[in-house]
Protein backbone atom coordinates (compact mmCIF):
# COMPACT_ATOMS: atom_id res chain seq x y z
CA UNK A 1 0.00 0.00 0.00
CA UNK A 2 1.61 3.40 -1.15
CA UNK A 3 1.44 5.59 1.92
CA UNK A 4 -0.60 8.76 0.90
CA UNK A 5 0.83 12.15 -0.72
CA UNK A 6 -1.41 14.62 0.78
CA UNK A 7 -2.65 15.51 4.22
CA UNK A 8 -5.25 13.87 5.92
CA UNK A 9 -6.53 16.36 7.84
CA UNK A 10 -6.40 18.72 4.43
CA UNK A 11 -10.11 17.52 3.06
CA UNK A 12 -10.25 17.65 -0.77
CA UNK A 13 -11.86 20.69 -2.44
CA UNK A 14 -15.66 21.46 -0.73
CA UNK A 15 -17.94 19.46 -3.12
CA UNK A 16 -15.99 18.69 -5.30
CA UNK A 17 -19.17 17.27 -6.98
CA UNK A 18 -21.01 20.32 -6.51
CA UNK A 19 -18.20 23.21 -7.14
CA UNK A 20 -20.04 24.80 -3.91
CA UNK A 21 -16.28 25.99 -2.11
CA UNK A 22 -13.07 25.61 -5.18
CA UNK A 23 -10.39 25.60 -2.19
CA UNK A 24 -9.73 25.25 1.59
CA UNK A 25 -7.11 25.85 3.87
CA UNK A 26 -4.27 23.31 3.47
CA UNK A 27 -3.93 21.26 6.64
CA UNK A 28 -7.33 21.65 8.51
CA UNK A 29 -10.87 21.18 8.70
CA UNK A 30 -11.74 24.10 9.58
CA UNK A 31 -13.46 26.83 6.94
CA UNK A 32 -12.74 30.46 7.21
CA UNK A 33 -15.14 33.35 7.39
CA UNK A 34 -13.96 34.13 3.65
CA UNK A 35 -14.76 30.77 2.17
CA UNK A 36 -17.67 30.77 3.35
CA UNK A 37 -18.76 34.77 2.00
CA UNK A 38 -17.25 33.60 -1.07
CA UNK A 39 -19.06 30.31 -1.46
CA UNK A 40 -20.92 30.50 -4.61
CA UNK A 41 -24.72 29.10 -4.88
CA UNK A 42 -27.09 29.40 -2.09
CA UNK A 43 -27.55 28.20 1.16
CA UNK A 44 -30.30 25.87 -0.15
CA UNK A 45 -27.56 24.31 -2.35
CA UNK A 46 -25.30 24.50 0.64
CA UNK A 47 -27.94 22.30 2.42
CA UNK A 48 -28.55 19.95 0.05
CA UNK A 49 -24.89 19.02 -0.55
CA UNK A 50 -25.18 18.26 3.23
CA UNK A 51 -26.37 14.51 2.28
CA UNK A 52 -24.81 14.07 -1.43
CA UNK A 53 -21.60 13.24 -0.41
CA UNK A 54 -22.37 10.51 1.69
CA UNK A 55 -22.49 8.06 -1.15
CA UNK A 56 -21.85 7.42 -4.43
CA UNK A 57 -18.44 9.89 -4.32
CA UNK A 58 -15.26 9.45 -3.96
CA UNK A 59 -14.37 11.42 -1.21
CA UNK A 60 -11.17 10.35 -0.07
CA UNK A 61 -9.31 9.87 -3.47
CA UNK A 62 -10.84 10.18 -6.66
CA UNK A 63 -7.72 9.44 -8.64
CA UNK A 64 -7.21 5.79 -6.94
CA UNK A 65 -11.07 4.91 -7.23
CA UNK A 66 -10.53 2.51 -3.82
CA UNK A 67 -13.11 -0.24 -4.30
CA UNK A 68 -13.89 1.02 -0.33
CA UNK A 69 -14.45 5.05 -1.67
CA UNK A 70 -18.22 5.13 -1.92
CA UNK A 71 -19.40 6.61 1.22
CA UNK A 72 -20.49 6.71 4.28
CA UNK A 73 -22.27 2.57 3.70
CA UNK A 74 -18.42 1.58 3.07
CA UNK A 75 -17.84 2.37 7.14
CA UNK A 76 -20.56 -0.38 8.44
CA UNK A 77 -18.35 -2.79 6.52
CA UNK A 78 -15.32 -1.77 7.63
CA UNK A 79 -16.09 -1.74 11.72
CA UNK A 80 -18.26 -5.15 10.85
CA UNK A 81 -15.95 -6.69 9.44
CA UNK A 82 -13.74 -6.13 13.15
CA UNK A 83 -15.43 -8.33 14.78
CA UNK A 84 -16.36 -12.07 13.43
CA UNK A 85 -20.07 -11.87 12.58
CA UNK A 86 -18.91 -10.88 8.94
CA UNK A 87 -16.32 -12.74 7.55
CA UNK A 88 -13.39 -11.36 5.29
CA UNK A 89 -12.88 -14.62 2.89
CA UNK A 90 -10.12 -13.20 0.93
CA UNK A 91 -6.90 -12.07 2.49
CA UNK A 92 -6.26 -9.31 -0.22
CA UNK A 93 -9.95 -8.35 0.44
CA UNK A 94 -9.96 -4.17 0.45
CA UNK A 95 -11.38 -4.51 3.98
CA UNK A 96 -9.07 -7.07 4.79
CA UNK A 97 -6.57 -4.48 6.54
CA UNK A 98 -9.43 -4.07 8.93
CA UNK A 99 -10.67 -7.35 9.28
CA UNK A 100 -7.15 -8.96 9.85
CA UNK A 101 -5.56 -5.39 11.33
CA UNK A 102 -2.25 -5.29 8.46
CA UNK A 103 -0.14 -2.68 9.12
CA UNK A 104 -2.01 -0.86 6.75
CA UNK A 105 -4.25 0.69 9.28
CA UNK A 106 -1.22 2.15 10.92
CA UNK A 107 -0.72 5.76 10.61
CA UNK A 108 1.19 7.19 7.49
CA UNK A 109 -0.65 5.04 5.80
CA UNK A 110 -3.96 5.45 3.35
CA UNK A 111 -6.09 3.04 4.57
CA UNK A 112 -5.35 4.40 7.94
CA UNK A 113 -6.51 8.14 6.73
CA UNK A 114 -9.38 7.23 5.07
CA UNK A 115 -11.78 6.70 7.26
CA UNK A 116 -10.34 10.17 9.58
CA UNK A 117 -10.48 12.19 6.40
CA UNK A 118 -13.94 10.64 5.31
CA UNK A 119 -15.89 11.67 8.41
CA UNK A 120 -13.71 14.95 8.78
CA UNK A 121 -14.86 16.01 5.15
CA UNK A 122 -18.89 15.42 6.15
CA UNK A 123 -18.44 17.51 9.40
CA UNK A 124 -16.76 20.47 7.42
CA UNK A 125 -19.97 20.80 5.39
CA UNK A 126 -22.25 20.64 8.56
CA UNK A 127 -20.06 23.35 9.88
CA UNK A 128 -19.98 25.39 6.82
CA UNK A 129 -24.00 25.23 6.95
CA UNK A 130 -23.70 26.36 10.27
CA UNK A 131 -21.39 28.83 9.76
CA UNK A 132 -22.82 30.54 6.92
CA UNK A 133 -26.43 30.59 8.75
CA UNK A 134 -24.40 32.27 12.16
CA UNK A 135 -26.38 32.05 15.17
CA UNK A 136 -29.64 33.29 14.24
CA UNK A 137 -30.73 31.99 11.30
CA UNK A 138 -33.18 33.07 8.91
CA UNK A 139 -36.57 31.36 8.82
CA UNK A 140 -35.54 30.01 5.32
CA UNK A 141 -32.85 28.32 6.60
CA UNK A 142 -33.71 26.61 9.89
CA UNK A 143 -34.40 23.55 8.22
CA UNK A 144 -30.93 23.10 6.91
CA UNK A 145 -29.41 24.25 9.94
CA UNK A 146 -31.57 21.01 11.93
CA UNK A 147 -30.38 18.63 9.45
CA UNK A 148 -26.17 20.00 9.83
CA UNK A 149 -26.59 19.81 13.63
CA UNK A 150 -28.56 16.49 13.57
CA UNK A 151 -25.81 14.56 10.69
CA UNK A 152 -22.60 16.54 12.70
CA UNK A 153 -24.25 14.61 15.89
CA UNK A 154 -24.10 11.42 14.13
CA UNK A 155 -21.02 11.44 12.43
CA UNK A 156 -18.87 12.43 15.49
CA UNK A 157 -21.02 9.53 17.54
CA UNK A 158 -19.54 7.44 15.32
CA UNK A 159 -15.90 8.93 16.21
CA UNK A 160 -16.50 8.94 18.98
CA UNK A 161 -17.27 4.58 19.50
CA UNK A 162 -14.61 4.35 16.47
CA UNK A 163 -11.41 5.74 18.04
CA UNK A 164 -12.29 6.06 21.79
CA UNK A 165 -10.88 2.83 23.64
CA UNK A 166 -13.69 2.80 25.66
CA UNK A 167 -17.49 3.40 25.63
CA UNK A 168 -19.30 6.33 27.44
CA UNK A 169 -20.69 3.91 29.78
CA UNK A 170 -18.13 2.16 30.29
CA UNK A 171 -16.06 5.24 31.07
CA UNK A 172 -16.49 8.66 30.64
CA UNK A 173 -13.63 9.72 31.16
CA UNK A 174 -12.16 7.81 28.69
CA UNK A 175 -10.93 10.20 25.30
CA UNK A 176 -12.69 10.36 21.62
CA UNK A 177 -11.47 12.86 19.59
CA UNK A 178 -11.14 16.30 19.09
CA UNK A 179 -14.28 18.84 18.16
CA UNK A 180 -14.57 21.37 15.54
CA UNK A 181 -17.14 23.55 14.77
CA UNK A 182 -18.51 26.34 12.77
CA UNK A 183 -16.37 28.92 15.46
CA UNK A 184 -13.08 26.88 15.35
CA UNK A 185 -10.18 28.37 13.81
CA UNK A 186 -7.26 27.63 11.90
CA UNK A 187 -4.56 28.06 14.33
CA UNK A 188 -6.91 25.87 17.19
CA UNK A 189 -6.04 23.14 15.26
CA UNK A 190 -2.75 22.54 15.82
CA UNK A 191 -3.26 22.30 19.95
CA UNK A 192 -6.76 20.54 19.93
CA UNK A 193 -6.59 17.46 22.11
CA UNK A 194 -8.97 14.80 21.78
CA UNK A 195 -12.20 15.38 24.59
CA UNK A 196 -13.54 13.19 26.69
CA UNK A 197 -16.39 11.04 26.22
CA UNK A 198 -18.50 12.83 28.25
CA UNK A 199 -17.68 16.11 27.11
CA UNK A 200 -18.25 14.79 23.27
CA UNK A 201 -21.38 13.50 24.17
CA UNK A 202 -22.66 16.41 25.96
CA UNK A 203 -22.04 18.29 22.36
CA UNK A 204 -23.51 15.54 20.62
CA UNK A 205 -26.84 15.69 22.59
CA UNK A 206 -26.04 19.72 22.58
CA UNK A 207 -26.23 19.39 18.51
CA UNK A 208 -29.65 16.69 18.50
CA UNK A 209 -31.39 19.34 21.14
CA UNK A 210 -30.25 22.05 18.40
CA UNK A 211 -31.62 19.91 15.64
CA UNK A 212 -34.97 18.91 17.52
CA UNK A 213 -35.74 22.56 17.52
CA UNK A 214 -34.99 23.50 14.26
CA UNK A 215 -36.39 20.86 12.32
CA UNK A 216 -39.61 21.80 14.36
CA UNK A 217 -42.50 21.65 11.20
CA UNK A 218 -39.84 20.18 8.50
CA UNK A 219 -41.61 17.87 6.75
CA UNK A 220 -38.66 16.65 4.25
CA UNK A 221 -39.61 15.22 0.57
CA UNK A 222 -37.65 11.81 1.50
CA UNK A 223 -35.96 9.53 3.93
CA UNK A 224 -32.25 11.05 2.70
CA UNK A 225 -32.76 13.60 5.09
CA UNK A 226 -33.14 13.66 8.57
CA UNK A 227 -36.20 15.08 10.35
CA UNK A 228 -37.83 15.17 14.04
CA UNK A 229 -38.15 11.26 13.86
CA UNK A 230 -34.33 10.68 12.97
CA UNK A 231 -33.20 13.53 15.38
CA UNK A 232 -35.24 10.88 18.15
CA UNK A 233 -33.53 7.83 16.91
CA UNK A 234 -29.97 9.26 17.43
CA UNK A 235 -30.71 10.90 20.69
CA UNK A 236 -32.00 6.72 21.38
CA UNK A 237 -28.63 5.68 19.88
CA UNK A 238 -26.62 8.44 21.90
CA UNK A 239 -28.21 7.98 25.12
CA UNK A 240 -27.59 4.06 24.66
CA UNK A 241 -24.23 4.54 24.32
CA UNK A 242 -24.31 6.41 27.59
CA UNK A 243 -25.93 3.71 29.42
CA UNK A 244 -29.09 6.57 30.28
CA UNK A 245 -31.59 3.90 29.95
CA UNK A 246 -35.10 6.07 30.79
CA UNK A 247 -33.87 8.47 27.86
CA UNK A 248 -32.92 5.93 25.56
CA UNK A 249 -36.42 4.05 26.10
CA UNK A 250 -38.16 7.33 25.73
CA UNK A 251 -36.79 8.85 22.48
CA UNK A 252 -36.59 4.96 21.00
CA UNK A 253 -40.37 5.16 21.02
CA UNK A 254 -40.80 8.44 20.14
CA UNK A 255 -38.49 7.56 17.37
CA UNK A 256 -41.18 5.04 15.99
CA UNK A 257 -43.58 6.92 15.47
CA UNK A 258 -45.00 6.69 11.66
CA UNK A 259 -43.13 3.56 10.59
CA UNK A 260 -44.04 -0.03 10.59
CA UNK A 261 -41.57 -3.35 10.55
CA UNK A 262 -40.45 -4.63 7.55
CA UNK A 263 -42.89 -7.95 6.99
CA UNK A 264 -41.18 -10.82 5.92
CA UNK A 265 -42.02 -10.82 2.44
CA UNK A 266 -40.63 -7.28 2.49
CA UNK A 267 -37.20 -8.63 4.52
CA UNK A 268 -36.56 -11.66 2.00
CA UNK A 269 -37.80 -10.20 -1.44
CA UNK A 270 -35.65 -11.37 -4.08
CA UNK A 271 -35.68 -8.02 -6.23
CA UNK A 272 -36.26 -4.84 -3.42
CA UNK A 273 -34.85 -6.83 -0.84
CA UNK A 274 -32.69 -4.22 1.48
CA UNK A 275 -32.03 -2.63 -1.98
CA UNK A 276 -35.02 -0.22 -1.93
CA UNK A 277 -36.67 1.95 0.93
CA UNK A 278 -39.81 0.79 2.41
CA UNK A 279 -41.76 1.85 5.72
CA UNK A 280 -39.25 0.72 8.22
CA UNK A 281 -36.58 3.06 6.63
CA UNK A 282 -36.41 5.91 8.78
CA UNK A 283 -33.20 7.53 6.71
CA UNK A 284 -31.28 5.99 3.86
CA UNK A 285 -28.57 6.98 0.94
CA UNK A 286 -29.15 5.66 -2.64
CA UNK A 287 -26.79 5.27 -5.91
CA UNK A 288 -27.46 7.42 -8.54
CA UNK A 289 -26.50 7.10 -11.93
CA UNK A 290 -24.30 9.59 -12.44
CA UNK A 291 -22.65 9.19 -9.20
CA UNK A 292 -18.62 8.91 -10.16
CA UNK A 293 -18.70 5.78 -8.03
CA UNK A 294 -21.21 4.08 -10.49
CA UNK A 295 -19.68 5.56 -13.70
CA UNK A 296 -16.17 5.03 -13.21
CA UNK A 297 -14.08 1.69 -12.21
CA UNK A 298 -16.69 -0.38 -13.60
CA UNK A 299 -18.79 0.97 -10.59
CA UNK A 300 -16.65 -1.83 -8.77
CA UNK A 301 -16.11 1.19 -6.60
CA UNK A 302 -19.97 0.49 -5.16
CA UNK A 303 -21.83 -1.15 -2.30
CA UNK A 304 -23.51 -3.80 -4.51
CA UNK A 305 -19.93 -4.81 -5.65
CA UNK A 306 -19.09 -5.55 -2.02
CA UNK A 307 -22.42 -6.82 -0.97
CA UNK A 308 -24.27 -8.05 -3.44
CA UNK A 309 -23.46 -11.57 -5.40
CA UNK A 310 -26.49 -12.15 -8.04
CA UNK A 311 -24.56 -10.03 -11.21
CA UNK A 312 -23.99 -12.01 -14.14
CA UNK A 313 -20.68 -13.50 -15.05
CA UNK A 314 -22.10 -15.79 -17.45
CA UNK A 315 -24.85 -13.92 -19.46
CA UNK A 316 -23.79 -9.90 -18.03
CA UNK A 317 -20.91 -7.99 -17.48
CA UNK A 318 -18.84 -10.19 -15.23
CA UNK A 319 -18.31 -7.45 -12.67
CA UNK A 320 -18.55 -7.00 -8.97
CA UNK A 321 -16.15 -7.90 -6.42
CA UNK A 322 -18.45 -10.16 -4.49
CA UNK A 323 -20.63 -11.67 -7.64
CA UNK A 324 -17.10 -12.16 -9.89
CA UNK A 325 -13.93 -11.67 -8.48
CA UNK A 326 -13.62 -13.70 -5.81
CA UNK A 327 -13.52 -11.00 -2.95
CA UNK A 328 -16.62 -11.78 -0.68
CA UNK A 329 -17.01 -10.21 2.92
CA UNK A 330 -21.09 -10.74 2.91
CA UNK A 331 -20.71 -13.99 4.29
CA UNK A 332 -22.09 -14.76 7.63
CA UNK A 333 -20.02 -16.33 10.49
CA UNK A 334 -20.88 -20.15 10.66
CA UNK A 335 -21.52 -20.25 14.74
CA UNK A 336 -23.64 -16.93 14.30
CA UNK A 337 -25.86 -19.06 11.55
CA UNK A 338 -26.25 -22.18 13.31
CA UNK A 339 -27.27 -20.27 16.22
CA UNK A 340 -30.30 -18.97 14.19
CA UNK A 341 -33.42 -21.79 14.52
CA UNK A 342 -34.53 -22.71 11.19
CA UNK A 343 -38.22 -21.29 11.82
CA UNK A 344 -36.02 -17.79 11.88
CA UNK A 345 -37.32 -16.69 8.35
CA UNK A 346 -34.11 -14.61 8.28
CA UNK A 347 -32.00 -17.59 8.50
CA UNK A 348 -32.92 -18.05 4.81
CA UNK A 349 -31.18 -15.28 3.79
CA UNK A 350 -27.70 -16.86 4.17
CA UNK A 351 -26.75 -20.01 2.35
CA UNK A 352 -26.77 -22.99 4.29
CA UNK A 353 -23.43 -25.22 5.20
CA UNK A 354 -25.20 -28.01 4.21
CA UNK A 355 -24.71 -27.42 0.39
CA UNK A 356 -21.26 -29.26 1.01
CA UNK A 357 -23.26 -32.26 1.64
CA UNK A 358 -23.99 -32.99 -1.43
CA UNK A 359 -21.91 -35.53 -3.62
CA UNK A 360 -20.57 -33.46 -6.33
CA UNK A 361 -19.69 -37.06 -7.57
CA UNK A 362 -22.98 -38.10 -7.98
CA UNK A 363 -24.71 -38.25 -11.19
CA UNK A 364 -27.48 -35.69 -10.26
CA UNK A 365 -25.26 -33.26 -8.73
CA UNK A 366 -25.71 -30.63 -11.01
CA UNK A 367 -29.33 -31.28 -10.72
CA UNK A 368 -29.37 -31.01 -6.60
CA UNK A 369 -26.96 -28.36 -6.15
CA UNK A 370 -29.53 -25.79 -8.72
CA UNK A 371 -32.33 -26.98 -6.77
CA UNK A 372 -30.74 -26.11 -3.71
CA UNK A 373 -30.08 -22.68 -4.74
CA UNK A 374 -33.06 -22.01 -6.04
CA UNK A 375 -34.34 -21.78 -2.30
CA UNK A 376 -31.85 -18.54 -2.12
CA UNK A 377 -31.90 -16.89 -5.50
CA UNK A 378 -33.92 -17.02 -8.99
CA UNK A 379 -30.35 -17.14 -10.55
CA UNK A 380 -28.90 -20.34 -8.91
CA UNK A 381 -26.73 -20.73 -11.81
CA UNK A 382 -25.00 -18.01 -11.72
CA UNK A 383 -24.86 -18.46 -7.53
CA UNK A 384 -23.53 -21.87 -8.74
CA UNK A 385 -20.54 -21.04 -10.66
CA UNK A 386 -19.65 -17.57 -8.58
CA UNK A 387 -15.68 -17.25 -8.63
CA UNK A 388 -14.61 -17.74 -5.00
CA UNK A 389 -11.32 -17.44 -2.92
CA UNK A 390 -9.07 -19.96 -2.83
CA UNK A 391 -8.84 -19.28 0.96
CA UNK A 392 -12.46 -20.10 1.60
CA UNK A 393 -12.99 -23.87 1.75
CA UNK A 394 -16.80 -23.40 1.54
CA UNK A 395 -18.19 -22.30 -1.55
CA UNK A 396 -20.82 -20.84 -1.54
CA UNK A 397 -22.14 -21.74 2.00
CA UNK A 398 -22.69 -18.64 4.61
CA UNK A 399 -22.86 -16.12 1.49
CA UNK A 400 -25.49 -13.59 2.45
CA UNK A 401 -28.67 -12.38 -0.06
CA UNK A 402 -30.26 -9.78 2.29
CA UNK A 403 -28.60 -7.21 0.09
CA UNK A 404 -30.14 -7.28 -3.13
CA UNK A 405 -29.06 -6.21 -6.75
CA UNK A 406 -31.56 -3.65 -7.75
CA UNK A 407 -33.09 -3.66 -11.40
CA UNK A 408 -34.56 -7.00 -11.29
CA UNK A 409 -33.19 -8.80 -14.61
CA UNK A 410 -31.81 -6.25 -16.40
CA UNK A 411 -29.96 -5.21 -13.08
CA UNK A 412 -28.41 -8.86 -12.89
CA UNK A 413 -27.20 -8.40 -16.17
CA UNK A 414 -25.64 -4.48 -16.00
CA UNK A 415 -23.92 -3.59 -12.93
CA UNK A 416 -24.69 0.24 -13.61
CA UNK A 417 -28.22 -0.40 -13.21
CA UNK A 418 -28.29 -3.22 -10.66
CA UNK A 419 -25.56 -1.27 -8.20
CA UNK A 420 -28.21 1.68 -8.06
CA UNK A 421 -29.14 0.59 -4.76
CA UNK A 422 -30.72 2.33 -1.23
CA UNK A 423 -29.13 1.20 2.02
CA UNK A 424 -30.48 1.91 5.44
CA UNK A 425 -28.66 4.13 8.00
CA UNK A 426 -31.52 3.85 10.70
CA UNK A 427 -35.03 1.43 10.59
CA UNK A 428 -37.51 1.32 13.40
CA UNK A 429 -36.14 -2.21 13.95
CA UNK A 430 -33.30 -0.38 15.80
CA UNK A 431 -35.59 1.52 17.51
CA UNK A 432 -37.31 -1.25 18.73
CA UNK A 433 -34.28 -3.01 20.12
CA UNK A 434 -33.19 -0.05 21.63
CA UNK A 435 -36.55 0.42 23.30
CA UNK A 436 -36.28 -3.43 24.47
CA UNK A 437 -32.72 -3.08 25.72
CA UNK A 438 -33.46 0.40 27.88
CA UNK A 439 -36.52 -1.21 29.87
CA UNK A 440 -34.65 -4.44 30.34
CA UNK A 441 -32.00 -2.06 31.85
CA UNK A 442 -34.26 -0.69 34.05
CA UNK A 443 -36.89 -3.77 34.48
CA UNK A 444 -35.85 -6.85 32.93
CA UNK A 445 -39.33 -8.44 32.83
CA UNK A 446 -40.54 -5.31 31.02
CA UNK A 447 -37.43 -5.64 29.02
CA UNK A 448 -38.19 -9.53 27.79
CA UNK A 449 -41.35 -8.53 26.77
CA UNK A 450 -40.75 -6.16 24.34
CA UNK A 451 -37.43 -8.15 23.53
CA UNK A 452 -39.89 -11.51 23.05
CA UNK A 453 -42.54 -9.40 20.93
CA UNK A 454 -39.99 -8.19 18.49
CA UNK A 455 -38.54 -11.69 18.24
CA UNK A 456 -41.65 -13.16 17.47
CA UNK A 457 -42.20 -11.33 14.45
CA UNK A 458 -39.35 -13.07 13.01
CA UNK A 459 -39.76 -16.12 14.60
CA UNK A 460 -42.78 -17.27 15.74
CA UNK A 461 -41.53 -19.95 17.62
CA UNK A 462 -38.95 -17.90 19.41
CA UNK A 463 -38.36 -19.05 23.10
CA UNK A 464 -36.25 -16.52 25.17
CA UNK A 465 -33.14 -17.83 27.14
CA UNK A 466 -31.59 -20.10 24.14
CA UNK A 467 -28.77 -17.19 23.09
CA UNK A 468 -26.44 -17.05 25.71
CA UNK A 469 -22.84 -17.14 24.08
CA UNK A 470 -20.87 -14.65 26.48
CA UNK A 471 -17.66 -14.33 24.00
CA UNK A 472 -15.36 -14.32 27.40
CA UNK A 473 -17.80 -11.77 29.51
CA UNK A 474 -19.54 -13.37 32.00
CA UNK A 475 -20.64 -10.41 33.37
CA UNK A 476 -23.72 -9.98 31.04
CA UNK A 477 -26.84 -11.02 31.41
CA UNK A 478 -28.62 -13.91 29.67
CA UNK A 479 -30.81 -10.63 29.00
CA UNK A 480 -28.05 -8.66 27.31
CA UNK A 481 -26.71 -11.55 25.65
CA UNK A 482 -29.95 -11.92 24.41
CA UNK A 483 -30.55 -8.59 22.87
CA UNK A 484 -26.78 -8.74 21.58
CA UNK A 485 -27.58 -12.20 19.90
CA UNK A 486 -30.87 -10.01 18.05
CA UNK A 487 -28.69 -6.79 16.91
CA UNK A 488 -26.72 -9.55 15.59
CA UNK A 489 -28.76 -11.00 13.41
CA UNK A 490 -31.34 -8.45 12.86
CA UNK A 491 -28.47 -5.84 11.73
CA UNK A 492 -26.01 -8.18 10.37
CA UNK A 493 -24.07 -5.58 7.79
CA UNK A 494 -25.69 -2.70 8.71
CA UNK A 495 -22.55 -1.15 10.81
CA UNK A 496 -23.29 -1.42 14.49
CA UNK A 497 -20.97 -4.65 14.70
CA UNK A 498 -18.04 -2.64 16.04
CA UNK A 499 -20.06 -0.32 18.59
CA UNK A 500 -21.64 -3.38 19.94
CA UNK A 501 -18.88 -5.73 20.91
CA UNK A 502 -17.68 -2.62 22.83
CA UNK A 503 -20.53 -2.12 24.18
CA UNK A 504 -21.08 -5.45 25.69
CA UNK A 505 -17.00 -5.73 26.34
CA UNK A 506 -17.35 -9.02 24.10
CA UNK A 507 -14.21 -10.69 23.35
CA UNK A 508 -13.77 -12.06 19.25
CA UNK A 509 -14.07 -15.89 18.75
CA UNK A 510 -13.04 -17.03 14.88
CA UNK A 511 -11.55 -20.51 15.99
CA UNK A 512 -13.72 -23.00 16.60
CA UNK A 513 -14.50 -26.33 15.19
CA UNK A 514 -15.57 -26.41 11.52
CA UNK A 515 -15.13 -22.41 11.54
CA UNK A 516 -15.43 -20.33 8.08
CA UNK A 517 -12.86 -17.98 8.78
CA UNK A 518 -9.77 -18.48 6.82
CA UNK A 519 -6.40 -19.87 7.78
CA UNK A 520 -3.72 -17.98 9.67
CA UNK A 521 -6.72 -15.45 10.75
CA UNK A 522 -9.02 -17.52 13.11
CA UNK A 523 -8.42 -15.71 16.00
CA UNK A 524 -10.03 -16.11 19.53
CA UNK A 525 -9.32 -13.01 21.46
CA UNK A 526 -10.38 -12.66 25.51
CA UNK A 527 -10.97 -8.99 25.85
CA UNK A 528 -12.19 -6.19 23.13
CA UNK A 529 -9.18 -6.33 20.67
CA UNK A 530 -6.74 -3.41 20.17
CA UNK A 531 -7.28 -3.72 16.96
CA UNK A 532 -10.92 -2.55 16.92
CA UNK A 533 -10.09 1.30 18.63
CA UNK A 534 -8.94 3.11 15.64
CA UNK A 535 -5.89 5.46 15.11
CA UNK A 536 -5.36 8.31 14.06
CA UNK A 537 -3.23 8.86 10.46
CA UNK A 538 -1.98 11.62 8.51
CA UNK A 539 -0.72 14.81 9.50
CA UNK A 540 -3.27 15.22 12.54
CA UNK A 541 -0.98 13.06 14.85
CA UNK A 542 2.04 15.54 13.31
CA UNK A 543 0.64 18.82 13.28
CA UNK A 544 -1.99 18.70 16.41
CA UNK A 545 0.44 18.70 18.42
CA UNK A 546 -1.84 18.24 21.95
CA UNK A 547 -3.21 15.08 20.06
CA UNK A 548 -2.35 11.61 22.21
CA UNK A 549 -2.63 8.44 19.92
CA UNK A 550 -3.92 5.23 20.56
CA UNK A 551 -1.84 2.11 20.87
CA UNK A 552 -1.27 0.42 18.14
CA UNK A 553 -2.55 -3.19 18.39
CA UNK A 554 -1.01 -6.39 17.81
CA UNK A 555 -3.27 -9.00 16.61
CA UNK A 556 -2.39 -12.84 16.63
CA UNK A 557 0.14 -14.00 14.13
CA UNK A 558 -1.24 -17.80 14.03
CA UNK A 559 -4.99 -19.03 14.42
CA UNK A 560 -5.95 -19.61 17.74
CA UNK A 561 -6.73 -23.31 19.70
CA UNK A 562 -10.10 -24.07 18.64
CA UNK A 563 -13.06 -22.46 20.94
CA UNK A 564 -14.92 -24.83 22.58
CA UNK A 565 -18.99 -23.47 22.46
Amino acid sequence: MKKIIYSAIAASAFFAATGCIEEIDPMTNIVTGDQVDKAPGSFEALTDALTSPLVGQFNYWPAKQYPMDFGYPAMFLIRDVMGQDMVCNNSGSSFASWAFSTTAIYPKYALCQFPWTDYFQWIKNCNVVLGMAGEEPEDSQRFGVGQAYALRAMFYMDLAMMYSQETYANNPDALTVPWVDQFSKTEDSFHNPRITNKVMFGHIIDDLNNAETYLDGYSRPNGKTPDLSVVYGLKARAYLYMGMWKEAEEYAREAQKGYTMMSQAEYCDRNTGFNTHNSSWMLYVGFKSEDPCIQQNDADSSWGSAMSFEIFHKNGTGCGYASNYGYQIAVIDRHLYETIPSSDFRKGLFIDFSINDLDPEAEDYSDKLLEFLSDYSDYPEEIATTPVSPEYAYGVAGFSTKFRVAGGEAGRADQYIGFLQEIPLMRVEEMKLIEAEAAGMQNEGRGIQLLTEFAKTRDANYVYGTHNDAYYNSENSLFQNEIWWQRRVELWGEGFGLFDIKRFKKGIIRSYENTNHIDMYQWNVETTPQWMTFLFGGTEPEYNYDLIQNPLPVPPTNNSEPYAW
